[in-house]
This record gives structure tokens, C-alpha cells and sequence, in this order.
């Protein structure tokens, strides 16, 4: 969750409000956040809660897991980079997450978002804000629990999907024009750099500050 603009706009040191994993198998949401000493919730990571983030996903990947986002390699992890001061291992996570819109991007040459994937797959957008509100956005007192709220049925959204297409081996949408649209997968989700060879990308040239 990251305050106001992202990084696509060239907009780093922003900070991190807080961040959450949710693995397939336990369904068990973990939230990370800053702390102040009082024990409430801070207004944004310090380095040191970032860096404790990353080791956390690290030791995810020794244990046998794939990290799998919904446009990580954009956001999540350039990011979580600059605020942990780890960009070296964010890098390798990245390169080992899959990261489902990046491969719709390079098979299909398009983005496409999580509400329209979910309703694609005939599953529900589990947490849909008022029109006009971004909970995203938003990280004050007396809103926390909202925010991590809305994230816990976020990632739910994000994993019954992932789920969903690798048992159907593929991913069914409509775009805006109402046309049904689909992208087989007959071996599953593919990692990043996978992705990233089907478009002709070098994945080992990702940089984070464009």
C-alpha cells in the first residue's frame, strides 16, 4: 500500500504504509506495517521494517513457495527496493515472483486488471470500495483497519485467480468492448523472466528507476 503517486511516475522514497502476504495453502493473512513505540501503526515503514519484509519473502522462496503478484514487478518490489535499501535482493525476487498482468503484457500485449481478470474467471471482486474512494490512499487513525481490510480480500481476490486459471489452465476476460477475450496456459503461470523471453525482454537489465 504506497501513499499517493507510484512508481511508474518516477516517484521514489515515498514510503510504505504496509504491506501483506497471504499463502495459498494456509489462506492466513500477515500484515506488516511501521510501528510507533506506542504500539499504533506509523505513518510508514522505516528501512529497517522493509528489510525485515524482504528476509520474510526470502526465507518464503527457501521454503518452497513462488511469490506470485498482480503487477509486482512495477510496483511492489522497485519500491520495496528503494525503502530497504536491498535492491539486489529484491531484484531476485522479482526475477523468481510470477507475476500474472506481466504475463498477460507479454503474451498478449495488453494490461489488464484484477477486477476484470476475477469477473472474467466468473469469481468475486471481494472487496469493491465506495465509487470514489481508494483505500489505498488512505492511512490514518481510526482508518487502519479498514485499509488492511481491504487488502486481506485483495490478495484473496489475487490468489483465487492465480488459482483458478492454473486449474483451468486459462485466463478468461471481457475487454471494454464486451468481446470475451483468453489467454491459454497450458504449463501455468509463468515466472517473470519465462514471461519476459517470450516478449524478447532481457530480464537482467530490469532497472527500477524508470
Amino acid at each position: 500500500m504506497l501513499p499517493d503517486n507510484d512508481v511508474r511516475n518516477g516517484h521514489h522514497g515515498l514510503g510504505i504504509f504496509c504491506a501483506a502476504t497471504l499463502p495459498s495453502d494456509t489462506r492466513s493473512f500477515t500484515a506488516s506495517h511501521g510501528i510507533r513505540p506506542d504500539g499504533s501503526p506509523s505513518n510508514r515503514m522505516t528501512p529497517e521494517e522493509a528489510q525485515a519484509m524482504v528476509q520474510d519473502l526470502m526465507e518464503a522462496i527457501t521454503g518452497g513457495y513462488t511469490l506470485v503478484t498482480w503487477n509486482g514487478l512495477t510496483l511492489v518490489f522497485p519500491i520495496l527496493a528503494k525503502e530497504s535499501g536491498l535492491e539486489a535482493e529484491c531484484h531476485e525476487l522479482a526475477s523468481q515472483q510470477v507475476d500474472m498482468m506481466f504475463h498477460v503484457y507479454c503474451i498478449k500485449g495488453q494490461y489488464l486488471d484484477l477486477a476484470t481478470a476475477a469477473s472474467g474467471m466468473g469469481l468475486p471482486l471481494r472487496s469493491t470500495p465506495p465509487v470514489g474512494e481508494d483505500p489505498f490512499r488512505g492511512w490514518a487513525p481510526g482508518k487502519h483497519q479498514q485499509a488492511l481490510a481491504h487488502l486481506s480480500e485483495r490478495l484473496r481476490t489475487t490468489v483465487d485467480v492465480a488459482s483458478s486459471c492454473e486449474d483451468r489452465k486459462v485466463l478468461l476476460w471481457t475487454n471494454k468492448r464486451g468481446s470475451a477475450q483468453g489467454m491459454d496456459l497450458p504449463a501455468g503461470w509463468l515466472t517473470a523472466p519465462e514471461a519476459a523471453r517470450v516478449k524478447g525482454i532481457d530480464h537482467t537489465q530490469w532497472r527500477w528507476d524508470r
